[in-house]
């Protein structure tokens, strides 16, 4: 059972998470060169962030079902990956989600693009996308490990 709850886990991570940090990071850019009328691939991006966001929660849970599996719920590693991805979580829904709406609506309204709301987008998604790569390297090393991976 342990060995499909972790092919789930990672499989669920590279369909979910993939997508957001990809759209995320293309979406910044895309709003910059957007001209006012032309917001069909910013709205698109907006909602691969939006709707991979949510199917992003079966990661977590799938991970805590693999973790308890494996008996590893009370590791440093774990404990650290899932503070990480909180943060990441909470980045997302915080600042990346609602940044990105305000500058469609920007595009929407037959705006430009403030630039510096621009900027300020790609730093968190960059925050963002550093915390997963950092709980994806966490997750492969697994520091204290007893398993030689």
């Amino acid at each position: 059972m342990t060995k499909i709850l972790l092919s789930l886990h990672v499989l669920a991570a590279i369909i979910a998470i993939g997508p957001v940090t990809v759209a995320a990071s293309m979406f910044p850019p895309a709003a910059r060169r957007a001209a006012p009328t032309g917001v069909g691939t910013v709205a698109l991006l907006h909602r691969i962030c939006r709707v991979y966001a949510g199917v992003g929660l079966t990661v977590p849970l799938l991970g805590f079902a693999t973790a308890a599996a494996m008996g590893v719920l009370g590791s440093g590693w774990l404990v650290t990956s899932i503070a990480l991805t909180a943060a990441a979580a909470g980045i997302l829904i915080a600042f990346v989600l609602p940044r990105q709406e305000e500058l469609l609506g920007q595009l929407k309204d037959e705006q430009g693009v403030d630039r510096r709301s621009a900027a300020r987008l790609a730093m968190f998604t960059g925050i963002f996308n550093l915390l997963w790569a950092t709980v994806t390297v966490l997750m492969i090393v697994r520091p204290g490990s007893t398993t030689g991976a």
